[in-house]
C-alpha cells in the first residue's frame, strides 16, 4: 500500500525541501484508499452522554459485537466516541485473553497517524497492532479531524480550538479504561510526523496521564504554536538524519500554505531536551549503535513508569540513511520522502522502550 504524504506538525501540505534547511518540492495531494475496510455500524450511544454534557458517547462495530469490559469482543473493532459535540472515530485492536491474563487491566497504546493519512495507513506502515498485541497491549488508532491533528497551541481558521484533540485523547483514554480494562497506570502514546508531534503534545501537557510517549519524524511545535513540557515522563524521539520534509534541525520558519498554516517546530534534539529538562535530567550520554546514534537523558526518580518500575529516560535516536519515514517499515514512502532505514525497527524499539524506559541497552 502506498504511504500517504505527511508534511509534519501542522496541517495541509508542505513543499518538499531543497538542499537547504527546508528544500522546496512539489506539493502532495490526494486521498488514500483504505487498505483494510472495516464496517461501521449505526450509532448506539451511552444514555448519559452527548454533546451538551461534554461526556463521551460511544458506539462500536466489527465482525462481531464488542463486549465492553469482558475481553470477549472482536479482536478488531471500529468505534465512535462523541466528544465536544464531534463524533470521533477510532480503530481498536484487542489482545487475546489468556488464562494467565484473566480479567486484569491491560496496557494501552494510543497511536496517531500523520497528516493527510488515517488509522489504516498508520497500521499498515507500522504494524503496531501486531507487536502490541503480542505484548498483551490494547492499541487504539484514532482518526484526526481533517486527516490531521492539532499538535500545536496556535488558533487557526481550520482549528479554532487548538486543545480539541488533547481533550479527545483524554476522553478516549478514560473510555477505554472504563470499557476495555485499560490500565490507567500503563497508558502510552506514539505517532508519526504530525501524529508524532501530537504524541509529544500529550506528553508535554498531560505527563501525569501517561507512562511513556514516542514520536517518529515529529518534533515539538514552537513560535506561536509552542508546546512546552510541564512535567516528567519517559519520551523517545526517533528521527531520520536525512529527513527532507521536516529536517532534523527543525523547521522554525515554514513556508505559507493556503489550506492550513504549517506549524514551526524546534529540532529533534531540542524537542527531546525539553522533556529531559522538565524531568530534571542530568547531562546526556550519546553513543553510536549500528545504523543510528542514541542520546540518553536519565530522568529524576519521580518520573512515572507504572507499577513495575521507577525512573526512566528521554531518548533521541537519530537514524542514518533515513528520511521522513518509519524505520523498519515495509511500506514504500511517497516519492521525495527519503529512504526507509532497515537498521532499526521503530515499532519494536518503541514498544521495548515502553516496557523498560530505563537507560538504553
Amino acid at each position: 500500500m502506498r504511504s500517504f504524504p505527511d508534511p509534519g506538525s501542522g496541517s495541509g501540505s508542505v513543499p518538499a525541501p531543497d538542499r537547504r534547511l527546508a528544500p522546496r518540492a512539489r506539493r502532495w495531494r490526494g486521498v488514500l484508499a483504505l487498505a483494510f475496510v472495516l464496517p461501521l455500524a449505526g450509532c448506539a450511544t451511552d444514555s448519559d452522554s452527548g454533546a451538551d454534557s461534554g461526556r463521551p458517547a460511544a458506539a462500536s462495530s466489527a465482525s462481531g459485537p464488542a463486549t465492553a469490559g469482558t475481553g470477549t469482543g472482536a479482536p478488531e473493532v471500529r468505534a465512535q466516541l462523541r466528544v465536544d459535540g464531534d463524533v470521533r472515530q477510532y480503530l481498536l485492536h484487542r489482545p487475546p485473553t489468556s488464562a494467565a491474563d484473566g480479567d486484569g487491566p491491560r496496557p494501552l497504546l494510543i497511536a496517531f497517524h500523520g497528516r493527510g493519512a488515517d488509522a489504516a495507513e498508520l497500521r499498515a506502515k507500522t504494524r503496531l497492532e501486531r507487536a502490541a498485541t503480542a505484548r498483551g497491549m490494547l492499541v487504539a488508532f484514532p482518526e484526526g479531524l481533517g486527516h490531521g491533528w492539532g499538535a500545536g497551541t496556535q488558533v487557526t481558521k481550520q482549528r479554532p480550538d487548538p486543545a480539541l484533540d488533547v481533550r479527545f485523547t483524554e476522553a478516549l483514554i478514560k473510555h477505554l479504561v472504563r470499557t476495555e480494562r485499560a490500565d490507567p497506570g500503563q497508558v502510552y502514546v506514539a505517532g508519526f510526523s504530525n501524529g508524532g508531534s501530537m504524541a509529544l503534545r500529550m506528553a508535554a501537557e498531560r505527563p501525569a496521564l501517561l507512562a511513556g510517549a514516542a514520536s517518529v519524524s515529529g518534533q515539538l511545535p514552537t513560535g506561536a504554536a509552542a508546546v512546552e513540557p510541564i512535567g516528567p515522563v519517559p519520551v523517545m524521539v526517533v528521527y531520520g538524519a536525512d529527513d527532507p520534509v521536516r529536517p532534523l534541525a527543525g523547521l522554525p520558519s515554514p513556508p505559507p500554505d493556503p489550506e492550513e498554516p504549517i506549524l514551526p517546530t524546534r529540532s529533534a534534539r531540542d524537542s527531546a531536551a525539553a522533556f529531559a529538562a522538565a524531568g530534571g535530567a542530568g547531562e546526556p550520554v550519546t553513543r553510536e549503535e549500528k545504523g543510528y546514534d542514541r542520546t540518553v537523558w536519565r530522568l529524576g526518580a519521580e518520573a512515572p513508569g507504572g507499577d513495575r518500575r521507577t525512573g526512566g529516560t528521554v531518548q533521541l535516536l537519530v537514524v542514518e540513511d533515513a528520511g521522513h519515514t518509519w524505520p523498519g517499515s515495509t511500506v514504500p514512502p511517497p516519492e521525495g520522502f527519503g529512504p526507509v532505514s532497515k537498521a532499526l525497527d521503530a515499532t519494536d524499539t518503541i514498544l521495548d522502550f515502553f516496557t523498560d524506559p530505563g537507560p538504553g541497552r
